[in-house]
């Protein structure tokens, strides 16, 4: 798994961990968010997001500050290093993607889909069935 992870995100000074990478997934998504709603999207505490936040800006890929119209609101966007570090990182997820599914007959990647969506669907009951 190390090997892949390296493959996919980096390695030395300029490897990002799965969190920080989970962060610009995110950031990619729409051009600012509020911290409150990055945490809240990422399902962690907001001090955790805020810590990946954090590790973003130093190296670039991020930037921070406050909302138009109310400065106690905190706002954070993808910078242009940050977009295109995601498409790199991008790229090399959908390499990993096709050699993987290459290696099934469209049979098999059809059960597979079916089969993946039984166990999201099974873990998505588990944790609706627990207690708050």
């Amino acid at each position: 798994m190390a090997a892949l992870r390296d493959s996919l995100f980096g390695t030395g000074a300029d490897a990002l961990e799965q969190g920080q990478m989970d962060t610009l997934d995110l950031l990619a998504q729409q051009p600012s968010w509020r911290m409150s709603e990055l945490a809240e999207a990422l399902r962690v505490d907001p001090s955790t997001a805020t810590r990946a936040v954090q590790r973003l800006v130093n190296v670039g890929l991020a930037c921070r500050g406050p909302a138009d119209g109310d400065g106690r609101v905190v706002m954070v966007t993808i910078t242009p290093a940050g977009s295109a570090r995601h498409a790199e990182v991008a790229e090399r997820r959908v390499q990993l993607m096709t050699w993987v599914m290459g290696s099934f007959d469209p049979t098999e990647r059809a059960a597979l889909a079916d089969l993946l969506e039984r166990f999201v669907g099974a873990v998505d009951g588990f944790v609706q069935h627990q207690p708050d």
